[in-house]
């Protein structure tokens, strides 16, 4: 089960992911990201913080969003990841495309 909170804070998005994202919720996961994104937004945000497990579907949702998110001059990073969720990313390499940063402040003021 997932679920989404999500909060603005100035020009940045933050979703909070609780519980387990796998193929049969990542949709939701890509629909909240998609509907959120407004022109003013220029920081995204992912809480893991409450994320317990991530498949490859999801972590496929946000691989699909880092060219598009680049183009758009939008920032991307994700913290509070526990150390087996952080684990996943590292072994895919994907702590090298996705910023994994430790806490909330460093994520809303990352720029890359």
């Amino acid at each position: 089960m997932l679920q989404i909170e999500k909060v603005r804070e100035g020009d940045a998005l933050i979703l909070q992911l609780i519980g387990e994202v796998d193929a049969s919720n990542s949709v939701l996961l890509d629909q909240s990201i998609q509907e959120s994104l407004q022109p003013e937004i220029t920081v995204v945000v992912i809480d893991g913080q409450k994320l317990k497990y991530i498949s490859s579907a999801g972590l496929g949702v946000f691989m699909s969003y880092v060219d598009d998110f680049s183009e758009r001059g939008i920032h991307f990073s994700i913290f509070g990841l526990t150390q087996q969720v952080g684990e996943v990313f590292k072994i895919l390499g994907l702590d090298r495309v996705i910023a994994i940063v430790p806490d909330k402040s460093t994520a809303i003021a990352f720029r890359k």
